[in-house]
C-alpha cells in the first residue's frame, strides 16, 4: 500500500464509523456559530464578534441581541463597559467557555430541539492564528452533544475564501479526523443514509466568485471520504436569479449533493409572505430535489437585524429590519415548510446576535445607551427555544402545545 493509501484509509474508516444512527426526518436542527469571545478567556482575541472597530462599549458593537446571562455561573460572565437601565454590569459569555457551550446544549435538550450545524468558517480553518480556539469550540461541541445526547455536524462556510485555497480544506478535515477534535467515535456525529454528514455553505451565490471547478472538486473529495454532503445554496438556486448565478452547471453540482439547503434569511419578512412561498418557492424546490432523489432542508428564522453590525461597517440598516412578532413569523415558516413536504428544518441561527436572529435565551432588558438592541416585552427569555422545539413536534405529527 503506498504511504498516500496509508494515510486516506484509515481517515475513511474512521469517518464511516462516526455515524448517529438518527436521520434528519423530523428533526429540527440549529446553525451554531460559537465565534464569540471575551476579554481573558484564553482564546486571546478580545472582544471577538461583539466588538466594533476595536471596542467593545456603547456605540461601538457588533451585535443587535443581548444574551440572557442569568443561568450562568460567575466564572461564565464576561464584564462589560455596558450599563441596564438600573445601573448593573451588562455581561455576555465566551463560546469557548467549555461549560456555556455545555449549558446551551441542556437548553436544546430541555426544548427538544434536535442538534446543530456547527459553523466552521474556512479562511479561519487555514488561519493558524484562530485555529486553536475553533478546536476548542468544537472539542467543547462534541462534548456538550454526548452529554446532552443532541446531535452535531460541521459545516464549512467558504464565505471570504479565495477559490484557490478551497483545497486545503482537504487538509482540514484529515487533521480533524486524524489527530485533531473529531478523531476517536462519535455516535453523536449527525449521519445520513449510514454516512457521516458534511455541509458545505457557500455555493452559487452571485456575490462572490462562483469557482464551480473547486467546487466540484470539494463535493468528490468529501463523497470520496465517505461522507453524505449537504449543499448550503442561494434562496432562488432553482430559479438561477436573483441572489444566485445564473450559470446552469449550478444545478449539476446540486445534484450530486445528498441535502440542498437554501438561505432564506433576510428574502422575505413577513408571515403572509412566508405562506405564499409554500406553492411559489418550496413545492416546486422540493419537487425538483425529489425528482433527482436529494432532501430538501429549508431553512427558517425567527427576523433579522444588523443595525449596529452596518453601522460598524459605515453603513445605514433600519433597526428591527424583520420583527419576530413574537414568534408568529418563525411559526408561519414552519408551517408553510410543513405544508410543503418538508420534514425537517435548519433554524438560523441559535446564537447569532450579529444579525438578530438567535434563537437561544436573550433579555428584555439589554444595555441602555448609544446602541439599540432588540427587545420584546412580555416575551420569556426562553420564548423562542420551546417554540422551536414545537416546531420539531409540527414536523413529527405530534401535538405542538
Amino acid at each position: 500500500m503506498s504511504a498516500a493509501l496509508r494515510f486516506i484509509v484509515p481517515v475513511l474508516l474512521a469517518a464511516c464509523l462516526r455515524v448517529s444512527g438518527h436521520e434528519l426526518d423530523g428533526r429540527v436542527m440549529c446553525g451554531y456559530q460559537g465565534w464569540f469571545r471575551c476579554e481573558g478567556d484564553g482564546a486571546g482575541e478580545g472582544w471577538r464578534h461583539y466588538q466594533a472597530g476595536g471596542k467593545f462599549e456603547p456605540g461601538q458593537v457588533n451585535i443587535e441581541i443581548w444574551p440572557d446571562v442569568g443561568e450562568l455561573a460567575p466564572e461564565e460572565r464576561c464584564a462589560t463597559k455596558f450599563r441596564h437601565a438600573d445601573g448593573r454590569v451588562a455581561e455576555v459569555f465566551s463560546s469557548v467557555n467549555e461549560a456555556t457551550v455545555r449549558r446551551h446544549f441542556r437548553w436544546m435538550r430541555e426544548a427538544g430541539i434536535d442538534g446543530v450545524f456547527l459553523q466552521r468558517f474556512a479562511v479561519e480553518a487555514v488561519n493558524a492564528g484562530v485555529r486553536d480556539s475553533l478546536g476548542r469550540v468544537l472539542a467543547n461541541v462534541r462534548a456538550a452533544a454526548r452529554a446532552e445526547e443532541r446531535n452535531w455536524c460541521l459545516m464549512y462556510d467558504f464565505s471570504g475564501m479565495k477559490p484557490e485555497r478551497m483545497r486545503e480544506i482537504e487538509d482540514d478535515w484529515r487533521t480533524l479526523h486524524r489527530d485533531g477534535p473529531m478523531k476517536g467515535e462519535d455516535l453523536f456525529y449527525q449521519g445520513f443514509r449510514g454516512k457521516p454528514l458534511v455541509s458545505l455553505w457557500g455555493l452559487g451565490f452571485n456575490d462572490r466568485p462562483a469557482a464551480l471547478a473547486e467546487w466540484e472538486r470539494l463535493i468528490r473529495f468529501f463523497r470520496g471520504e465517505g461522507c453524505a454532503v449537504m449543499l448550503g445554496v442561494p434562496c432562488y438556486w432553482r430559479t438561477l436569479d436573483r441572489d444566485t448565478i445564473a450559470d446552469p452547471k449550478l444545478h449539476e453540482l446540486i445534484a450530486l449533493a445528498d441535502i440542498v439547503s437554501p438561505w432564506a434569511v433576510g428574502r422575505f419578512g413577513t408571515p403572509e409572505q412566508a405562506a405564499e412561498r409554500e406553492e411559489s418557492v418550496l413545492k416546486p424546490d422540493i419537487a425538483w430535489c425529489r425528482d433527482r432523489k436529494i432532501t430538501y432542508l429549508p431553512v427558517v428564522f425567527p427576523g433579522f437585524s444588523w443595525h449596529n453590525l452596518q453601522k460598524s461597517r459605515g453603513r445605514d440598516a433600519p433597526f428591527d429590519q424583520i420583527p419576530r412578532r413574537g414568534g408568529e413569523f418563525l411559526w408561519s415558516q414552519a408551517v408553510a415548510a410543513k405544508q410543503a413536504g418538508s420534514d425537517a428544518v435548519y433554524v438560523a441561527m441559535f446564537d447569532e446576535m450579529d444579525e438578530g436572529t438567535a434563537i437561544f435565551k436573550t433579555t428584555q432588558d439589554p444595555p441602555v445607551g448609544a446602541s439599540p438592541f432588540l427587545r420584546e416585552p412580555g416575551v420569556s427569555p426562553d420564548h423562542y427555544l420551546r417554540l422551536t422545539g414545537r416546531i420539531g413536534r409540527l414536523l413529527r405529527d405530534e401535538p405542538v402545545d
